[in-house]
């Protein structure tokens, strides 16, 4: 008999695609200090053709040409909210309905920079209409798409009545600037709290798990989550209510959410424009979180995965970090 019945079987493939490993957080909060490295990742971070500039130069632009003045939202009235509403609309029809089509549908790039090659799931019992892309895009496009309008509207309307600061780029350049550097930190921060409170047990299962049915993302998945977390996903923006700023921060904050949730979520870490361009959309360390549970609570931007160990740097050893943590909670559960 010469079967192999004691042979180790081959470890079956995570991914399909990672970027450099192990990742890394932002170095703002390496000991010692390291100045230089958090200043060149800063401006890094801000590259012109990156995600986070193209926020901020689509929420300027939005604030210029595609957003109600305050001489109008001063007075609540229903039809520049729906202005607002629609405007919304499109960005992510435009967004997520775009990295589908590209992504999953049509399929233009074919796996090239695909995390994790399980595809959608269909007839799935435990997702909306059976179907996970139109379960997405109804949570989406319902609460989510809701309470990004009511955020905005909401702000808009403080803004104009003097309910919060406004500042100006000419009354105040300096303050105006840190604000706008502080702001994805600020929503780093509101997030890592917010999710980790969701992975509380009764908040888990009766409102976060919703979200994490989908264990493989795709671009309308980022905003496909239980009505009570679409609502607090958004609430930074009373943020506003404490710091002058003005209503450019407010839509390039929104914008993170609104626009960075459907990006990061697109299961590729780039999109191909011809042969050899490309763009970062995709985040492994959020994809991480999606595929191990416990674990990447946060963002890049924020120190409190790796402060309290639940940072997974994509390595076989923080696939152990998450097995002994998963150990030590079945033991004291």
């Amino acid at each position: 008999m010469t079967g192999h019945a004691n042979s180790p079987r081959p470890k079956r493939k995570v991914w399909n695609f990672t970027p450099p490993l192990p990742i890394r957080i932002a170095p703002y909060w390496d000991w010692p200090v390291k100045p230089l490295a958090s200043i060149k990742y800063l401006l890094q971070s801000w590259n012109p053709l990156a995600l986070r500039a193209l926020l901020l130069g689509f929420a300027i632009l939005t604030w210029m040409f595609f957003t109600p003045s305050l001489d109008r939202t001063a007075t609540f009235s229903w039809d520049w909210v729906f202005e607002i509403w629609l405007r919304n609309f499109c960005i992510l029809m435009v967004v997520a309905g775009g990295l589908h089509l590209a992504l999953w549908k049509f399929r233009t790039q074919a796996d090239e920079y695909r995390y994790d090659m399980r595809p959608m799931m269909k007839g799935a019992k435990v997702f909306t209409f059976k179907n996970q892309v139109w379960d997405n895009m109804f949570w989406t496009l319902g609460p989510a798409l809701t309470f990004w309008t009511f955020w905005e509207s909401f702000i808009l309307y403080a803004y104009a009545n003097g309910l919060v600061t406004m500042i100006t780029l000419e009354s105040n350049p300096v303050w105006f600037t840190v604000m706008t550097i502080f702001i994805p930190i600020w929503a780093g921060f509101h997030f890592y709290w917010l999710h980790r409170l969701l992975h509380v047990r009764v908040l888990y299962t009766r409102v976060h798990a919703w979200h994490h049915r989908n264990i493989n993302t795709g671009p309308w998945s980022g905003l496909a989550m239980h009505p009570v977390e679409s609502f607090f996903l958004m609430f930074d923006t009373v943020i506003f209510f404490l710091l002058p700023s003005h209503p450019v921060h407010a839509i390039f904050l929104l914008f993170h959410h609104g626009i960075g949730a459907p990006a990061s979520h697109a299961g590729f870490e780039h999109v191909k424009f011809g042969n050899k361009a490309k763009f970062l959309v995709g985040d492994f360390f959020h994809q991480l979180h999606h595929r191990f549970f416990d674990c990447n609570y946060g963002t890049w931007e924020t120190p409190w995965d790796k402060w309290f160990n639940t940072f997974h740097d994509g390595t076989e050893a923080g696939n152990e970090m998450v097995k002994e943590r998963r150990r030590k909670i079945w033991n004291t559960g």
